[in-house]
């Protein structure tokens, strides 16, 4: 006869049971993984990693971030800095019990809201947003292929990256991203993180994670920090300069993304989150990827209202005029400090 069904929090050697368990479990993502509970509390922030367990075996899990700021609010998201999240089980019984689990520490907390950034729906009846969307696409081994897949002029755009001479290499750290992640940003108004971040992601995730960066006569103009899971590709921190822009090399750079991932045996190309109606949704479909909706639900403690920090918010507008014209320098000196508290 099977025990009962209990809840505990992840302690750290337990991290590979963890990580065990999110390597079989269907509705698991990159962002459920252990290392994210290191990289939340690199920012300040408090992570509280749940899951289910019945006679030693874990039956689902569901990792959480308390992020508090004065500036941006009080909530509990899963997962922080992450674009996927929420319960990841096995069964219905795991799934609820780690369901209200979140919610009677969001009580306790006093949070103003409970952050589920489910990729599915949930089936329960709560607040939503219909704001994000992702792009998932399968890819073929076959490089002819992959790029016959890409609508005809955004197909033509890769070729004269692709004949101009642009090369693409491997960096072993994040010396030549950051510039050019960090440019890239402050020209969108947005802040970035700092370095050190970067720096831990690619200690914390080992094999699933590298940075490959554009050159140009070599001079590197666009970067990408891609992460690896399963038989998935997704590149999440990209961008370029002015000089970027120029000569495409952010269209060459998520080709060559594409090119690399596909040589080594990976077949689906996560795009990742966009919001609808912005420039990097139109990106994306222009690569011919369908928007698929994002099912973000939420449990609303003490505020009247989910947060709304995107940057579509009109509240932000002068902020974000104002931040595309810091030096980069001070964007890069006073950034970290907003953007670890925009998760």
């Amino acid at each position: 006869m099977s025990g009962a069904l209990q809840i505990k929090i992840l302690a750290d050697d337990q991290f590979d049971q963890w990580d065990a368990f999110v390597e079989q479990c269907p509705e698991a993502t990159f962002f459920h993984q252990a290392g994210w509970f290191e990289v939340i509390l690199s920012t300040g922030h408090t992570p509280y990693f749940f899951y289910a367990e019945r006679d030693g075996v874990i039956e689902g899990i569901l990792p959480l971030g308390h992020i508090r700021s004065l500036l941006f609010g009080n909530s509990l998201i899963s997962v922080p800095f992450c674009v996927y999240g929420g319960v990841a089980a096995l069964n219905d019984e795991a799934r609820q019990l780690l369901d209200q689990t979140a919610c009677d520490l969001g009580q306790k907390l006093g949070v103003d809201a409970i952050d589920f950034r489910n990729r599915t729906e949930s089936g329960k009846d709560r607040i939503k947003q219909d704001l994000y969307v992702t792009f998932r696409k399968t890819i073929s081994a076959d490089d002819d292929e992959n790029l016959k897949a890409i609508p005809r002029k955004q197909r033509a755009v890769v070729r004269k990256g692709i004949k101009s001479g642009l090369s693409s290499v491997i960096d072993a750290d994040s010396a030549r991203f950051y510039p050019l992640y960090s440019e890239s940003v402050r020209n969108l108004g947005t802040p970035v993180m700092s370095r050190s971040y970067f720096d831990l992601l690619l200690k914390v995730f080992g094999s699933q994670a590298d940075i490959l960066t554009i050159e140009n006569n070599g001079v590197a103009v666009s970067s990408v920090l891609n992460f690896y899971f399963r038989d998935e590709v997704l590149p999440y921190y990209g961008g370029g300069g002015n000089a970027a822009r120029r000569c495409k090399a952010n269209d060459f750079m998520y080709w060559e993304v594409m090119r690399r991932a596909a040589a080594r045996g990976i077949n689906l190309f996560d795009f990742g989150r966009s919001k609808q109606g912005t420039g990097s949704y139109r990106f994306k479909t222009h690569w011919g990827f369908e928007p698929e909706p994002l099912h973000y639900e939420y449990v609303l403690v003490n505020a009247s209202e989910p947060p709304n920090l995107n940057p579509t918010n009109p509240k932000y507008q002068y902020f974000i005029s104002a931040w595309k014209r810091l030096p980069l320098a001070v964007s890069q000196s006073i950034g970290p400090w907003l953007a670890r508290n925009l998760a």
